[in-house]
């Protein structure tokens, strides 16, 4: 048997830096040619601009830049194999290639055939499809490219089988939600099966606003046996060796990672997307009010975990109905966690708000009105630190608030990133516990006291909420499963609630859209998945 030695390049590339992310493939390159022996380097989809592009595909000088990094690859003449992702014109057309460089020469392209167009795909705005398979001579081996999409289909897969290959590449920017790894190795199991091959399957690595590209890249046998699997979340070259007898290609049993656990994972994709937001963007750090209570918590625990405590600050904006409790914990966690605290109160602000506004409410009773203020009061002192040090502010509203509208525009939605954006409140302490199991960070107290916003006497989230489990239960069949109202309330749920929860969703839309982004987990998060229009005659919860 003679053997292929691969290079699977799970790298973190930055969305539109064409020069940057030539360079990393570069990089990428010469460390596997460092190490010798290696026929080929497969990197992800659209390695070369990122991914997702979005509306710079349509850039005119796309086509330019595209074509100087795809010179600077050939010219670099590199004695293995390059895979790479890239967009392309042909004929006036715009494809997302995979294209195989070797010996200073472009000797093979495929243009990826099924474009996803649905949940956060928007593909079949910007590429055509193409409808040819591609296979290329690599070491002796007749090999196929796909991207992505195509290995959910049974299509390429079969014409691949056709036109005689032996060995599927396949490039990928799939992101992240619960459970994708194991979805993700049953349908690439399910094509090397269909196709009598191997399939290896490399993915990007990285967060782009509000996706997370979990890596998890794997090589996958003609059986559907799953003999290879990267670390998930983790950047890195991973070295595959197949086995090639001239009728077929084996694929050896080698390193396998395990798939983590479902609340780990999370908590994983949660820290990688504040990172590299944070980092992509260049601020210095970040900063968030930390009430005490448990989203804030968890919140500030994720953000030491992504930047380090010195690029964090944590700042408690008392009032009179916050407890000492929650001013205790708040002390508690930022000192455990060594990041930079301080308190402000926010009572004279609130107080000189008041009379100014005091003719305006003349006759008027105490309301929500008052509470928001509240909130609004503490946006603006957190807003007056990013500008002031260059620090980002973190809201730390999670699913099931923003679903109902419990969250106050220009208060406590003032900010720039929101990582429990798609987490729902049990989620929420779910999360917390897994934190506090590496490490106690998070004072007790904070997860096991009933919320409370505290912006009135003794307050609490279930005095107008359902109970957690049950609203994120209603709320996953509505919002995530598109339940209509008489469907959930026909689960067992009560109607007055079931109607109730249905209505603050749909009359909160407009919160929504002016939410900060926030990182995807499921597979309806609030963002590019949902798009429900804010004016709408349509009769709520059907």
């Amino acid at each position: 048997m003679s053997q292929l030695r691969l290079i699977l390049a799970q790298i973190n590339t930055l969305v539109g830096d064409i020069p940057g992310n030539t360079a990393k493939v570069l990089e990428a390159a010469r460390m596997a040619i460092a190490q010798g022996d290696v026929d080929a380097v497969i990197f992800p989809e659209l390695t070369l601009t990122g991914y997702p592009p979005e509306d710079l595909l349509l850039r005119p000088s796309l086509e330019l830049r595209i074509e100087r990094a795809l010179r600077e690859l050939q010219e670099a003449s590199l004695p293995l194999a390059l895979v790479v992702g890239y967009p392309r014109f042909k004929n006036g057309q715009l494809y997302n290639m995979a294209g195989v460089i070797e010996n200073g020469k472009l000797i093979a392209e495929y243009a990826k055939q099924c474009l996803p167009n649905y949940q956060v795909f928007d593909e079949k705005r910007y590429f055509s499809a193409g409808d040819q398979p591609c296979v290329f001579n690599l070491k002796g081996i007749p090999t196929a490219l796909s991207v992505c999409e195509d290995i959910w289909f049974a299509g390429p897969m079969a014409q691949a089988a056709s036109a005689g290959a032996k060995l599927m590449l396949n490039l990928n920017a799939s992101p992240y939600h619960q459970g994708k790894q194991h979805e993700r190795e049953a349908v690439v199991a399910a094509r090397a099966r269909e196709g009598k091959m191997p399939v290896v399957y490399t993915n990007l690595v990285g967060g782009q606003d509000e996706l997370v590209f979990d890596g998890g890249s794997i090589a996958i046998d003609a059986s559907g046996q799953t003999c290879f699997r990267a670390p998930g979340f983790v950047e890195g070259q991973f070295a595959v060796q197949l086995e090639w007898d001239q009728q077929s290609v084996h694929v050896p049993a080698q390193s396998l990672e395990p798939i983590a656990e479902n609340i780990a994972a999370v908590y994983q994709a949660l820290v990688l997307g504040m990172r590299d937001y944070v980092n992509k963007n260049r601020f210095k750090g970040v900063v968030l009010g930390l009430s005490g209570g448990i989203d804030s918590a968890l919140t500030l625990a994720m953000a030491v975990d992504a930047l380090g405590a010195d690029r964090v600050e944590a700042v408690m904006m008392p009032f009179r109905y916050t407890s000492d409790l929650s001013k205790n914990d708040a002390a508690d966690e930022a000192a455990r966690l060594g990041v930079r605290y301080s308190s402000i109160s926010i009572e004279p602000m609130y107080e000189a708000f008041m009379a100014a506004l005091s003719d305006e409410f003349a006759g008027t009773k105490r309301d929500t009105t008052e509470e928001n203020l509240q909130a609004r009061c503490r946006g603006v002192l957190l807003m007056a630190i990013s500008n002031k040090k260059g620090y980002l502010v973190l809201t730390t509203g999670n699913k099931s608030e923003m679903a109902v509208g419990y969250s106050t525009l220009y208060g406590d939605m003032a900010g720039g990133f929101d990582a429990l954006k798609d987490v729902p409140k049990t989620l929420v302490f779910a999360l917390s516990r897994y934190r506090n199991s590496i490490s106690p960070v998070i004072p007790e107290t904070v997860i096991t006291r009933p919320p409370s916003a505290e912006l009135a006497p003794d307050q609490k989230d279930e005095d107008s909420l359902p109970p957690y489990d049950i609203l994120d239960r209603i709320l996953e069949l509505y919002v995530e499963q598109d339940y209509s109202a008489e469907a959930i309330i026909s689960q067992g749920f009560a109607r007055e609630q079931v109607e109730r929860v249905v209505r603050l969703v749909d009359i909160n839309e407009y919160k929504r859209r002016q939410a900060p982004v926030g990182i995807r987990i499921s597979q309806r998060g609030f963002g590019r998945d949902r798009r429900y229009p804010i004016t709408s005659g349509w009769k709520l919860g059907e």
